[in-house]
């Protein structure tokens, strides 16, 4: 089983989407393995987003993700990051499946209600940023067997 990392954005807050966004991880059989609200400081963003800090539009990132506390959700399942990101959609909402996250409910880059690990080796680094150890929690669901095939895990 895999494990990855969704940030619900402001722009979902703002939109009263939490549920919605959740629901549809939930209904596709995903396991919310952790799940917190909190603020994000300028360090863990530079961090989280250092790939881009030195890019002209970090103001604008750095300003959005901070505009109301975001929610961090920690899914598992098999090959949840794959499953995760196709839910998602395109980055560019506008661009993304009408069915997706991001197809249904974004027209933005920025505004685009979720982030997602993007590769398995990042869900471990960006869980490990956002969750601490205990803050991840193990449990067998009581439907697992109907979500799963008794060889896939």
């Amino acid at each position: 089983m895999q494990k990855t990392l969704v940030l619900i954005k402001p722009s979902a807050i703002q939109r009263h989407l939490v549920g919605e966004v959740v629901s549809r991880f939930e209904k596709k059989g995903l396991q919310i393995v952790g799940f917190k609200m909190m603020n994000l400081s300028d360090e863990t963003l530079q961090i989280h987003y250092a790939h881009l800090v030195t890019r002209p539009f970090f103001k604008r990132i750095k300003d959005s993700m901070q505009v109301t506390p975001i929610f961090a959700l920690a899914l598992k399942g098999l090959d949840a990051v794959e499953v995760v990101r196709k839910m998602s959609g395109e980055t560019l909402g506008r661009e993304a499946e009408p069915g997706t996250i991001r197809g249904d409910f974004s027209m933005s880059i920025q505004e685009n209600i979720v982030h997602t690990s993007d590769s398995p080796d990042n869900a471990r680094i960006e869980l490990e940023r956002f969750f601490n150890e205990d803050e991840i929690f193990e449990y067998q669901p009581l439907l697992f067997s109907h979500l799963y095939a008794n060889d896939e895990f």
